[in-house]
């Protein structure tokens, strides 16, 4: 199945400028397939080292950092003779520091040979103090597969009529029916490679729901890394408390609900680590809805959400069955699942994390996103009841030129507010750029 990132990784290797790449995503995103199927399809051979199933790997890096030596017997052991027709994967790097350190020689002295690098937890080494090349690599996320990726292989018609669209004209109810229905089909499965392959095998929602359950377990072994074994019962408590979370009206992240009497400088580190391994999204607070969207941060309050949300699904106990139940997978958990979704898909296509924004307690904006040099509200309804008294008091408040909501109502704009039916939220880059443009 192909990703949207496969073009990215094209581009990285007709740069005239390409430094090491290093692809970053939790874990069982399909880090290790896309590199296999990009070397195997891009490059004359591929040379494929894993530093968590050989530690022996970490004694060429450890012992010295000669590149061309490096190389040379990396030759030898792998049986290919790594030159510049040859991709050099470097897979579960964040266990041999010194290997992701040697990247910076790489590019200095052997910038003809093409390097991609992954690990499950990467993004937890490079915030650990770690020796690391700054400025001598380049950077890709890896997230879930999004709607808009699995649906040529569910249905390939609706998938070329969506990327044909061309205007903000309300979908005809044949293409818009169809789509909602593959769409619900997607909040029960999720994204994650492992669930999308057991389903096309064995068109079982029971299946499905076995691999999630696996998944979550994974991750849940992932909790014992951490290098600080107090801290790993804190990982598990908040991961686990995310769903309680999200169900209150209000999403802002209570302590509390993971126990009582629970503080938040005791579990900063826990939601740190979270963060930083790709599982959770965090969505800060902003003061004022200002570029840059960081430098009003609110450091006290934010909102947790899963990394997919079939994963979410599944940790929320809701069964596949809801997919038949008519609107219930968008307004269970107080429309929780299809915020969590709009979430997964915005960060897809935002290099500016979303923020979300209140006022006195009256008002709450779901999200804030930046498009080039706007800050745009988007306000996420689970059925076709759109009324909004927030994103209203934002627009009388900011008057911002744009606003977004995503709702079960139809594709339209009008006065400034762009509605978009959820199962199109992986175009919304594309639409802004269509008003943008007329």
């Amino acid at each position: 199945m192909e990703r949207a990132l496969q073009a990215e990784l094209e581009n990285w290797k007709n740069s005239s400028v390409r430094l090491p790449l290093i692809i970053q995503g939790a874990r069982q995103v399909g880090k290790t397939y896309l590199m296999k199927w990009f070397g195997q399809h891009h490059f004359e051979k591929f040379a494929y080292f894993n530093f968590d199933e050989r530690p022996e790997l970490n004694d060429f890096f450890t012992s010295n950092k000669d590149v061309n030596r490096i190389i040379d017997s990396l030759s030898l052991i792998s049986g290919t003779l790594i030159d510049a027709s040859t991709l050099l994967i470097f897979d579960e790097i964040q266990e041999c520091p010194e290997a992701l350190n040697t990247l910076k020689y790489f590019a200095e002295k052997r910038s003809e040979i093409p390097i991609i690098c992954a690990g499950s937890l990467l993004g937890i080494t490079l915030n650990s103090g770690t020796s690391f090349p700054v400025g001598k690599v380049s950077f890709l996320t890896l997230h879930p597969f999004t709607f808009r990726e699995i649906l040529p292989y569910w249905n390939d018609k609706l998938s070329v009529y969506l990327n044909r669209l061309n205007s903000t004209d309300p979908l005809p109810d044949y293409f818009y029916n169809d789509l909602l229905d593959q769409f619900k089909r997607y909040l029960v499965t999720g994204g994650m490679p492992a669930v999308l392959n057991i389903f096309k095998q064995e068109r079982s929602f029971e299946a499905c729901d076995s691999m999630l359950n696996n998944l979550i377990l994974s991750y849940q072994g992932d909790f014992a890394k951490h290098p600080v074994m107090s801290d790993v019962a804190k990982i598990g408590q908040v991961f686990n408390s995310l769903p309680a979370q999200l169900a209150r009206e209000n999403k802002k992240f209570v302590y509390q609900l993971i126990r009582s009497g629970a503080r938040a400088r005791e579990y900063e580190d826990a939601i740190q680590w979270l963060v930083l391994s790709g599982l959770v999204h965090q969505v800060k607070l902003i003061s004022k809805p200002s570029i840059p969207l960081s430098a009003y941060d609110d450091e006290n309050a934010f909102k947790l959400y899963a990394l997919d949300v079939g994963i979410m699904r599944k940790m929320a106990k809701l069964s596949p069955l809801a997919y038949v139940e008519g609107s219930r997978l968008f307004t269970e958990f107080k429309g929780a699942m299809i915020e969590n979704y709009i979430l997964q898909s915005l960060v897809t296509q935002f290099e500016v994390t979303p923020r979300y924004w209140t006022s006195s307690n009256t008002a709450e904006v779901d999200f804030l996103i930046q498009y080039h040099n706007q800050i745009i509200p988007i306000e996420v309804k689970s059925d076709e009841n759109v009324k909004s008294r927030s994103l209203s008091e934002f627009h009388r408040k900011y008057q911002p030129k744009l606003r977004i909501r995503y709702s079960l109502k139809n594709l339209s704009y009008r006065d400034g507010l762009l509605n978009i039916p959820h199962f199109m939220s992986d175009y919304t880059w594309e639409l802004l750029n269509r008003i943008a443009h007329e």
